[in-house]
């Protein structure tokens, strides 16, 4: 692959919600194999402080009522209408769930935050590989998600850290147009 190619992969990498996924379903071996790209992601003495489980069956309706009645409660009716209401009921229904759990190592000591960022590596490599077959993608940490995950089995010491939507794209979406600050904001040289 070229610099040019990958480039390329990580700028045209994007957020893409749920409500822009088709009825079409992923099938396991693109789930596994997104998901095996996800493993080698960079992690300090190979802890691979991850797991991932695929929420199936009642939890993509499940969700979105979670979800519907979580926001109704948070906000009035002018803020979260009925019809926003009913649509958040139905807005898992075509993606493909994907819990993201941070399992601490046990042999190694290592410091949370390394061990957060290897799962960020994780992530970004499924979400460049979903970008890569044309899949929307999206890891949602929002209150309701994170709610939610309080019924996902834990391990002890684990923790939810959200949920990967994943899904094929509906035909001739309109993909948001996305900036970064330019480079001369985020780059210092140190000469000293």
């Amino acid at each position: 692959m070229t610099f040019e190619a990958i480039t390329k992969l990580i700028k045209d990498r994007r957020s893409t919600y749920a409500y822009d996924f088709s009825e079409e379903q992923l099938s396991k071996e693109t789930i596994e194999n997104i998901v095996s790209n996800g493993l080698w992601a960079p992690t300090h003495k190979l802890t691979q402080p991850w797991r991932f489980v695929v929420l199936e069956g009642k939890h993509k309706l499940a969700l979105g009522e979670f979800m519907a009645k979580y926001y109704r409660e948070l906000y009035t009716e002018e803020e979260f209408s009925t019809e926003r209401f009913e649509s958040t009921k139905q807005y898992a229904k075509n993606a493909t769930l994907l819990g993201v759990i941070f399992q601490p190592s046990k042999r190694a000591q290592l410091p949370e935050w390394e061990e957060i960022a290897a799962i960020s590596c994780a992530i970004q490599n499924m979400w460049l590989s979903c970008t890569a077959a044309n899949i929307g993608c999206y890891w949602d940490t929002a209150s309701a998600t994170m709610e939610y995950g309080k019924r996902i089995p834990l391990e002890e010491g684990e923790q939810f850290l959200g949920i990967l939507f994943m899904g094929k794209l509906k035909e001739n979406i309109a993909l948001s147009n996305r900036r970064r600050k330019p480079l001369s904001k985020k780059l210092t040289w140190l000469n000293n």
